[in-house]
């Protein structure tokens, strides 16, 4: 057998440290994969990222007691957790500290009307495993301005936040559109939508839905005017953190729970009852009585007809937070009714 040369040597050396380097990673990505799960259930409770007040999303009450659609994301996977609803502290997150509290850990899911994008997605290290909400941007005007379109805001000043894919939207419309404008660059959502009623800017933009919360919770909703141009796509979704699969499937599923059960006509008024007498297959599974897929996920068997009874179902969800804000369905709607909401099977 010939000997080995020193350089021949050398590569075999550094391929075998390569591998062995590789290997406490390796035998760590599991662990890394139940972080979350783990730390949620030793602490006792969900540590949820909100916003710091948008009316049907995320918003205290008189109480201090929080409420919103996005809000029951988090109580649904408490329930999920611990059926307990109200095993959750709310962070309220501002545009620009929202994805560093992720990141950081100072908390464990962001369910913020937040866009979904690539560059999110990659370099800032997150997954968008729900998006519980299909969104655009729009403009909204005091209607004694007299505006009827978007077109006509050349040379307006318009309000928006830093940070966020609304500045980007606008800039990058503007541009395409031939439209020259002035920013008025405010972080906090309370201060922005204050200059703008003060008259500070002669627009505001944000997602559609935005603009219809802010419209509900002025004095005289009437007196302003939510333009009919859409500029973007906003897919709306909820945020965790990079490679922790096992909380994401958990994030996902329950999504796809309130989904299915719309779907599938069970409401929180009547799924114990549903669960105990209706034999359709799918039903059968997902409500916990064949096939194990709670146990899959980490929870209870029974966790799909414990949220559902905690919060209802997606459409109750909708209707009880959105629709009073004079929010339509739209591309919300269930996929058999020509929506984009669409649950994957529970199989």
């Amino acid at each position: 057998m010939k000997p080995l040369r020193l350089g021949t040597l050398r590569a075999l050396s550094a391929a075998a440290m390569t591998t062995i380097l590789a290997l406490p990673a390796l035998a760590q990505q599991p662990a890394q994969n139940a972080a979350t799960l783990d730390a949620i259930r030793s602490r006792g409770s969900l540590t949820c990222g909100v916003n710091t007040g948008l009316a049907g999303f995320a918003q205290p009450d008189s109480q201090g007691r929080w409420q919103g659609f996005d809000v029951e994301y988090c109580r649904a996977l408490a329930v999920a957790l611990f059926n307990d609803a109200n095993k959750v502290r709310y962070v309220p997150t501002t545009a620009q500290n929202r994805f560093t509290a992720l990141q950081s850990g100072e908390i464990d899911v962001l369910p913020r009307n937040t866009t979904a994008t690539l560059s999110r997605d990659t370099s800032l290290g997150l997954d968008f495993p729900a998006t519980n909400f299909y969104d655009g941007q729009g403009f909204m005007v005091k209607a004694s301005l007299g505006v009827s379109s978007a077109k006509e805001l050349d040379g307006a000043t318009v309000c928006v936040q830093p940070g966020t894919t609304t500045e980007q939207n606008l800039t990058d419309w503007a541009r395409a559109s031939n439209i020259k404008f002035t920013p008025v660059i405010i972080e906090r959502l309370e201060e922005l939508v204050s200059a703008y009623v003060a008259g500070r800017c002669d627009a505001y933009t944000t997602d559609v839905s935005g603009l219809a919360a802010t419209r509900s919770a002025q004095p005289n909703p009437g007196e302003h005017v939510i333009l009919p141009e859409v500029i973007s796509k906003e897919p709306l979704a909820v945020g965790v953190r990079h490679g922790d699969q096992r909380w994401a499937d958990l994030v996902r599923w329950t999504h796809y729970a309130l989904l299915a059960a719309e779907e599938l006509g069970i409401t929180a008024a009547n799924v114990e009852q549903v669960a105990a007498s209706d034999q359709r297959p799918e039903v059968q599974r997902m409500l916990g009585k064949t096939g194990g897929l709670g146990q899959m996920l980490g929870v209870d068997n029974l966790w799909a007809v414990n949220i559902i009874k905690a919060v209802g179902n997606y459409g109750e969800v909708f209707e009880r937070h959105l629709k009073p804000l004079g929010i339509q369905r739209g591309p919300n709607a269930q996929w058999t009714q020509g929506g984009l909401q669409y649950a994957q099977p529970f199989r």
